[in-house]
């Protein structure tokens, strides 16, 4: 028998061995996302001062505790650098991503230029991040060989991307930032 017509709007099924340019694009935006945000949590634990200097700078600008928030920032930086480079639970790496810049964005929120100590760079990452979170990590994933690409991409990976990300930003926000208007970290 005849296989039924696919329905209107349905992506016509392809070949396994030809990849869709969709696949190799989401590749390409997870090789340069994932590494890059990997890259400040590995100095963080490996490199310079270690988790004391970003203590004290975050300390500086009213995220107390330092020392915590540290931790927290570079582990997340590097988990979700990872995870996003793999394409494994790509939208939970995005969402990751997302909070972190949505911390970087409130204390970079005077200027939009990245050059004037602006938002715009955390903008454009946490965007592209939403934006794979939600397309889903592509064939070339661990998401793909474990089987779980196609249920976390769209609409679910939209919700867990952008939703879980901005409340986790938000949340470390509220939990975590006290700045002190005295010494101008308002």
């Amino acid at each position: 028998p005849r296989p039924p017509p696919p329905r209107p709007g349905a992506r016509r099924p392809r070949p396994r061995c030809i990849p869709d340019s969709t696949d190799t694009a989401l590749l390409t935006l997870r090789l340069a996302l994932g590494p890059l945000r990997c890259a400040p949590g590995d100095q963080q634990l490996f490199l310079g001062g270690r988790i004391d200097g970003p203590a004290g700078w975050f300390e500086s600008m009213g995220r107390t505790p330092g020392k915590l928030n540290a931790w927290a920032a570079a582990l997340t930086e590097t988990g979700t650098g990872v995870l996003m480079t793999v394409g494994l639970l790509t939208p939970f790496a995005a969402a990751g991503m997302v909070g972190v810049m949505v911390v970087a964005w409130f204390t970079h929120r005077g200027a939009f230029f990245v050059f004037k100590d602006g938002w715009e760079y955390n903008f454009v990452i946490g965007a592209v991040a939403i934006a794979v979170g939600t397309l889903g990590a592509g064939e070339f994933s661990l998401d793909e060989l474990f089987g779980i690409r196609d249920s976390l991409a769209g609409w679910p990976g939209l919700a867990i991307s952008a939703g879980l990300g901005l409340a986790a930003g938000f949340g470390t926000l509220a939990l975590f930032y006290r700045p002190d208007p005295e010494a101008g970290t308002a």
